[in-house]
């Protein structure tokens, strides 16, 4: 039985980008917990490289995805390089003839970080003239960039679909979020969901950015800051899965949208039945 609020997308081929842990994880999860077929995307494979040398792997979540009540496939793929992007996108397509929801969570902007500094020395809200901009073209590249890399593989066929829900992983950008490199990163994705929404519109296919809050992703849980966070990556995921299966999701078009406001809309919970509330910045807006 799917839990609360969660629709179902049984019908629906999804394809979720940079999913091998994390939020992209969460989201998989969750439109499996939907029924959705659940194509899951990354550069980290058991039979390859893992990024930063970590644990996850992209096979153990398409198997979570059949556990989970969907069916899932893996694809490995670099969504930073344009060419297989594309090749990715087609295979999908001839597979399974559709792509109805498309989700960036690509974010390469925490590699190397060992929970106080990254790889340039720098420590989280270092000065901008202390830092070199390797670092600020990385959380672009693996950011707005990936999403766009993305966004335009599998435009195309939603527009010649008339339909379809882009959606961009990002974070509330309301306040400063105190590190000009991931500010910057999180306030173009933003607006890139924003501009795409504008020139999606006319042909029916919906673009939105995603926020969830301070979330309990591996990394974090390793680093010992578990406690310190609200929600789990599921709790981001029942939110795409509610939008997915809502036949209004065209009135969000453009917009920023917060896991914990889209929890009181659709009625859904995390995983431990709670619904935390919005993370917002210091001096950000109530």
């Amino acid at each position: 039985m799917r839990p609360a609020g969660i629709p179902d997308l049984s019908d629906k081929v999804c394809l979720v980008a940079g999913a091998s842990r994390g939020v992209g994880r969460g989201i998989a999860r969750a439109l499996a917990e939907a029924g959705a077929t659940v194509v899951v995307t990354a550069r980290s494979s058991e039979t390859g490289r893992r990024t930063d040398q970590r644990n996850e792997a992209l096979e153990d979540t398409a198997r979570e995805v059949d556990l989970a009540g969907g069916r899932g496939h893996h694809y490995l793929c670099d969504h930073t390089r344009e060419p297989e992007v594309d090749a990715m996108v087609r295979w999908v397509l001839r597979r399974f003839g559709r792509i109805d929801v498309a989700v960036s969570s690509v974010w390469g902007g925490n590699e190397g970080y060992d929970g106080v500094r990254y790889p340039d020395g720098a420590t989280w809200g270092t000065a901008f003239w202390r830092r070199g901009l390797a670092p600020l073209r990385h959380n672009l590249e693996t950011g707005p960039l990936a999403g766009l890399i993305l966004a335009r593989a599998v435009a195309p066929a939603m527009v010649s679909a008339r339909g379809g829900l882009l959606a961009l992983v990002s974070f509330d950008t309301e306040a400063y979020l105190g590190d000009l490199f991931y500010d910057l990163a999180k306030a173009a994705t933003n607006r890139l969901a924003f501009a795409m929404a504008e020139e999606l519109a006319p042909y029916g296919v919906t673009a939105v950015a995603l926020a969830p809050g301070l979330v309990r992703t591996e990394r974090v849980v390793e680093a010992g800051m578990g406690g310190e966070v609200g929600e789990s990556p599921l709790y981001v995921g029942r939110a795409l899965a509610a939008l997915a299966g809502d036949p209004r999701v065209k009135a969000f078009t453009g917009q920023v949208l917060h896991a914990a406001d889209l929890a009181r809309s659709y009625g859904f919970t995390d995983e431990d039945g709670t619904q935390p509330e919005r993370y917002r910045p210091d001096g950000a807006a109530q």
